[in-house]
């Protein structure tokens, strides 16, 4: 066993030091919000709260669940999340696949007109325009059409489909195997990783997407989650939860605190409940697909 110089202890000490120390300035931030959206927003007013909640109360949390916009909201999010991660996963399997067989005559020139959108788009104004004339305005498809496939997910999970070993279709052929079945019977069981990757991707994509909604739809019944939580945050529009009109100016903003970081810890608790069932296949599926083939 090699002894370690004192230079290598003070180098290590040093690392789990900073290691330390931004695990904190990130953590410290999610406990700030759960602690003040169990407080009293008296207290998050002035500023008394700084670590653990104070005046324990879920009063912030029942107004917000009393609230019928923000439960269609959540419901929206919900919906838009589970159906546009399932068009994103089979749309991208549909293309990082044949893009990943060395027999597909012009894959490369496919790639290319592919990757070129990465750097060059027509913008927003072309975008609302194609989606109008589709027909998808005000509709389910305008929020998970437009974002249904992402380029680098695509060069992720083809990078990842040229990993496997082609005896391993070779042999599949030998038994009668067809190109269908080789995919949905042999390749997508060993891709677990790389799909875990991709629905984490995805899912966080539109569970925190809000621009596609504000852009292309009009109905309060259509919107998401985030852009109520929009609305709130930025344009404080919270006067039926918190009653505003039998409070004063003061007790309604100090209400609005309050009701702030439990919309936000209501609005971030799915995907942080999500990422540890997926965080085992997270790295080695980023790694292979990423730094292979």
């Amino acid at each position: 066993m090699i002894k370690e110089s004192k230079g290598d202890r003070i180098f290590t000490v040093i690392v789990y030091m900073s290691l330390i120390m931004v695990a904190l300035i990130i953590v410290y931030p999610l406990i700030y919000v759960l602690s003040a959206s169990l407080s009293n927003p008296t207290l998050i007013a002035r500023g008394e709260i700084w670590l653990f909640p104070k005046e324990f109360t879920f009063s912030s949390y029942a107004k917000v669940f009393q609230n019928h916009e923000m439960m269609i909201g959540y419901r929206n999010t919900v919906f838009y999340t589970v159906f546009g991660t399932a068009i994103n996963i089979i749309l991208t399997i549909m293309i990082a696949y044949p893009l990943s067989r060395k027999d597909f005559y012009g894959r490369n020139m496919i790639m290319f007109f592919i990757v070129f959108t990465m750097f060059f788009s027509g913008g927003m104004i072309p975008s609302y325009l194609l989606v109008k004339n589709l027909g998808m305005l005000n509709t389910v498809w305008a929020v998970v059409i437009p974002g249904a496939v992402s380029v680098y997910n695509v060069i992720v999970m083809r990078t990842f489909f040229q990993s496997i070993p082609e005896e391993l279709k070779e042999s599949a052929e030998l038994d009668g195997c067809s190109n269908i079945q080789y995919l949905l019977y042999i390749l997508l069981p060993l891709s677990k990783p790389i799909i875990a990757v991709m629905i984490l991707f995805y899912g966080v994509s539109h569970w925190n997407g809000f621009f596609e909604a504000l852009i292309y739809l009009t109905d309060r019944d259509k919107f998401p989650l985030q852009l109520f939580l929009r609305e709130m945050l930025i344009q404080e529009d919270m006067a039926g939860m918190a009653n505003y009109s039998d409070s004063s100016i003061s007790d309604f903003m100090m209400k609005v605190e309050g009701l702030k970081y439990a919309v936000v810890i209501i609005a971030s608790l799915p995907m942080l409940i999500l990422y540890p069932f997926l965080q085992k296949y997270f790295v080695k599926g980023v790694m292979i697909g990423a730094l292979k083939g």
